[in-house]
């Protein structure tokens, strides 16, 4: 596990660049955190990793997966509203977690047993006694 500190919405973006730099096609990565955590802040900061505006990039909280072209097909899960797995049948996702691009899967372990073995797990855990825009992000799995 790699542990990174993020003191601000712009560590957090910059972690988020700095993984999608090393992003492969094939890749799935699952995020993890509370709502209001930073999980589309570090989806934006991911997106620009990949050569994408971030200010393109918008929570799919209704759409359940938003389509970006960068250096390589990014494709931004919120499974959020996934009443169940069946329902992530009806999105098309093994195109998506089987093709070309990058995954990011907000609330990824809704779908826990969809997902492939090998996927990059990335928790943002607020630490409110560090400061309000604090934040530990813990990054496992993969070839992290």
């Amino acid at each position: 596990m790699k542990l990174y500190k993020s003191f601000s919405e712009k560590d957090t973006k910059k972690i988020g660049f700095l993984l999608a730099e090393q992003a492969k096609a094939g890749e799935i990565y699952c995020l993890q955190g509370d709502l209001g955590a930073g999980k589309t802040i570090f989806a934006k900061g991911f997106a620009q990793g990949l050569g994408i505006n971030p200010e393109n990039v918008t929570s799919p909280t209704f759409t359940i997966v938003n389509e970006y072209q960068g250096k390589l097909p990014f494709y931004h899960f919120d499974v959020y509203r996934i009443a169940s797995l069946e329902g992530m049948e009806d999105t098309g996702y093994e195109d998506y977690f089987f093709g070309q691009g990058v995954c990011l899967v907000e609330w990824a372990e809704l779908i826990e047993e969809l997902l492939p073995q090998q996927v990059i797990w990335i928790k943002i855990q607020k630490e409110e006694k560090e400061g309000k825009d604090y934040r530990n992000i813990m990054v496992e799995g993969g070839t992290l």
